[in-house]
């Protein structure tokens, strides 16, 4: 699904990624850790073109992002979801409109958010505050509310960039637990953490970079930083 090609990526005097090769496929849930400054963010950014490799390639599928036109980009960006450590969140709008305006970015229909919103409103466990406002929410409810705006327009593949960083234990457990049962049912899940206990818990392939190189790549759960 995902393919870097030797990929190497440079900013002036320094080197962010260098020389990286991997593959991700359909339907996988992968970590990809290490410490500030090895690499995590920029090969995210990558992938959602929102930066360009120095040397090589990224490949979606058969095809490479970063030849897309800007409208085959916009597309492409659509079978894509991100959930940040920050949120994100649009605060003058309530629980179901934050996840409804996301379904109205991609141009779906009134009948399509009327009848989507509520099930993906159960799915994380909102629907109670459906219609409270950020600022009304624990720090998990409001992850859990950006989960379930990435995954509305049901995209085949959801980055998920530190997403328990700013969590307590349990609110880590259940934003995991989430993100396991939306892998279970086939949406590939690209995950950035330093937290050993989620990858402890998740027991999924783990990818750890160091100074901007694959050092490990091991298929469930290792974390060797």
């Amino acid at each position: 699904m995902i393919y870097f090609n030797n990929v190497t990526k440079k900013y002036r005097e320094s080197v962010s990624l260098e020389d990286v090769s991997i593959t991700i496929t359909q339907g996988e849930f992968v970590a990809i850790v290490g410490h500030s400054g090895a690499g995590k963010t920029t090969l995210t950014k990558l992938i959602l073109a929102e930066e360009s490799p120095t040397e090589g390639t990224v490949f979606f599928e058969s095809t490479d992002i970063h030849k897309l036109s800007k409208k085959d980009l916009t597309n492409f960006r659509r079978k894509v979801g991100v959930v940040f450590q920050d949120f994100r969140l649009l605060s003058n709008k309530t629980v179901y409109e934050n996840i409804a305006f996301a379904m109205e970015a991609v141009e779906k229909s009134e009948e399509d958010i009327f009848q989507d919103v509520p099930h993906v409103l159960e799915l994380v466990d909102l629907t109670s505050k459906s219609f409270y406002f950020p600022h009304q929410l624990s720090g998990g409810e409001k992850q859990r509310l950006a989960i379930a705006r990435a995954i509305i327009t049901q995209p085949d593949l959801i980055i998920a960039d530190e997403p328990t960083g700013n969590l307590d234990p349990i609110n880590t457990n259940e934003v995991m637990n989430l993100l396991k049962k939306i892998n279970d049912l086939g949406t590939t899940i690209i995950l950035t953490t330093h937290n050993k206990t989620v990858l402890d818990q998740i027991k999924k392939r783990v990818i750890t970079l160091e100074n901007g190189r694959v050092i490990r790549d091991d298929k469930e759960g290792k974390y060797m930083l």
